[in-house]
């Protein structure tokens, strides 16, 4: 097993010399029926999320005006999220084989969970383009973080004394994640950034309208907005939690460097170690290697290539990374908090 590199400014990652290439594994794990639909495993998570939203309604129209509705908020933000992963399968289109049925899906849920569909499909992309690139990737461009001493250098103002508290600030930030992503998604609207702007605003809107209408017709005025910041708050975390563990604290690509397909993907995710409980709890991302080696590869089928993909690692040289879900914690935190270091230095005496 190999673990992430040391806390600290991140080692660059660079090409290693392997006998074999993309192509040979992409022939393994094709001869292996990995890129193939998976219809059932995914009609029977559209069921159990049907089942689980369905029931969560009738619960929350049944217990009517009561404190004990935020029970019921931290049980939408789990729904919120397993519904917001089916999106994000929709949007590499693994569940079904064209185009058309995974954004019809993929506007579904992201107008259950007032997501933009075609605003995130455009900026995931991205980042399977240039995972953890200085230059390139969305996804490591945040206002309130650092992730390498140039992200440090550019620091102004307040932000600077954040990225300095940034492993401290890390988790409180993750409760402003699900408004981030509403705020992204009108904003995308808006401009017209996406492919089908007047169907984004309609879902948008249907998703505001029929939320907010249901929770404070339910309930009394300071217990709908309770709800609602319970609700979005760990809907957040737990998108944040999700997603941070996959490229947070591997290495950066600096800016120029263009590496292959292969030895990006690898070099820059990190897989999570657990059984099926915590596939389902991560929506597959815990799988992270392989499914930025083969983004269209449906989520059931992510466990079998995992031996696969590492096997062939150990035997080109090509690094691997695994761990534990609080070990991969712990390497994200110790990294935010390095980077930040320089940034908590009382500034030198003025030079004379």
């Amino acid at each position: 097993m190999t673990t992430s590199p040391p806390a600290g400014t991140p080692a660059h990652p660079t090409p290693a010399t392997t006998a074999g290439g993309f192509g040979e594994l992409a022939a393994l794990v094709s001869d292996a029926g990995l890129l193939r639909e998976a219809r059932r495993p995914y009609l029977l998570l559209f069921a159990a999320n049907a089942v689980l939203l369905a029931g969560g309604v009738i619960a929350f129209v049944w217990i009517g005006p009561s404190w004990w509705q935020l029970l019921l908020a931290v049980f939408f933000a789990v729904v919120t999220t397993q519904l917001a992963f089916i999106g994000h399968d929709a949007g590499h289109r693994q569940i079904f084989a064209g185009r058309r049925a995974n954004d019809v899906v993929g506007h579904l849920h992201g107008g259950l969970v007032g997501l933009s569909y075609g605003a995130w499909v455009t900026q995931h992309t991205a980042h399977h383009a240039h995972p953890n690139h200085a230059d390139d990737d969305p996804d490591i461009d945040i206002p309130f973080l650092a992730f390498s001493p140039e992200q440090d250098a550019a620091a102004r103002g307040p932000v600077r004394w954040m990225i300095g508290h940034q492993a401290y600030l890390f988790l409180p930030l993750l409760f402003l994640e699900g408004w981030s992503l509403h705020v992204t998604a009108v904003r995308a609207v808006v401009r017209r950034q996406v492919p089908r702007p007047r169907l984004e605003a309609a879902l948008l809107v249907a998703h505001a309208v029929g939320y907010l209408g249901a929770v404070f017709w339910v309930l009394d005025p300071l217990q709908a907005v309770a709800f609602v910041v319970v609700h979005q708050g760990l809907w957040g975390v737990y998108m944040g939690l999700a997603f941070a563990p996959n490229h947070k604290g591997m290495p950066v690509v600096p800016a120029g460097l263009r590496l292959d397909h292969l030895h990006k993907q690898v070099s820059t995710s990190r897989n999570v170690l657990g059984g099926r409980v915590l596939d389902l709890a991560m929506g597959g991302l815990n799988y992270q290697i392989e499914h930025h080696l083969f983004p269209r590869m449906p989520r059931p089928h992510l466990r079998r290539a995992q031996p696969v993909v590492q096997a062939f690692c150990a035997a080109h040289g090509l690094p691997y990374t695994r761990t534990g879900p609080l070990r991969s914690y712990a390497e994200v935190l110790r990294h935010l908090h390095a980077v930040g270091a320089p940034l908590r230095r009382p500034a030198g005496p003025p030079a004379t």
